[in-house]
């Protein structure tokens, strides 16, 4: 049976970060196609019960960064725990990433990767077509080309769609991998995404 992963998350997304290596290990491992889906949590949010972290009662902010810290250390992926440009806009970063699809979902994955990096390691500002345009160049990418198809109405529509893909498949949160209809909410369920790989 052909193993498929459909991957719903966001450009700056932490937890997206922390996970998004060892997802395309478990997936490299179990030869599983991946379907790359950035998608707008401004929308999914409302639409699932959901509301952006600065909108969270305290405790629960508070209690998100000592479980940042535990992931970091956990699985030594490094982390700045408060970047200097978030949250900002990520609608540009994640349709560069849908702009991408033409050259392979292993492509997109690379920039997807290098978005989260410069967001939560390198305290770049993701909202910025130079920024992108520069990180798509270094996964070997034509990022002025990507930058401005990512501007045409072609990659908003396919942005539109993917979301409101989301939102009808019942997904709430970032990252959501989904196995033929079964969800994987957030990158500490990756063991169990491994497991159902397996089957």
């Amino acid at each position: 049976m052909p193993r498929h992963v459909d991957y719903y998350f966001s450009p700056m997304s932490p937890w997206t970060h922390l996970g998004h290596a060892r997802f395309r290990e478990i997936a490299k491992r179990h030869g599983a196609t991946v379907a790359v889906k950035p998608v707008d949590y401004g929308r999914v949010f409302p639409a699932s019960g959901g509301v952006p972290l600065k909108q969270r009662p305290p405790q629960r902010q508070a209690y998100r960064m000592h479980e940042l810290k535990r992931w970091r250390d956990y699985l030594g992926v490094p982390i700045q725990l408060e970047p200097k440009f978030f949250p900002i806009p990520t609608d540009l970063a994640a349709k560069v990433i849908i702009a991408a699809a033409p050259r392979g979902a292993e492509k997109q994955l690379d920039l997807a990767g290098a978005i989260l990096k410069a967001c939560w390691q390198e305290d770049k500002d993701i909202s910025q077509p130079a920024t992108l345009e520069a990180l798509a160049n270094g996964v070997g990418l034509d990022g002025a080309a990507l930058v401005k198809a990512a501007s045409e109405p072609a990659a908003q529509a396919e942005y539109d769609r993917l979301t409101q893909e989301a939102i009808d498949r019942q997904v709430f949160g970032a990252p959501t991998y989904l196995i033929g209809d079964e969800p994987f909410w957030g990158q500490d369920r990756l063991d169990f995404v491994d497991r159902a790989l397996a089957q």
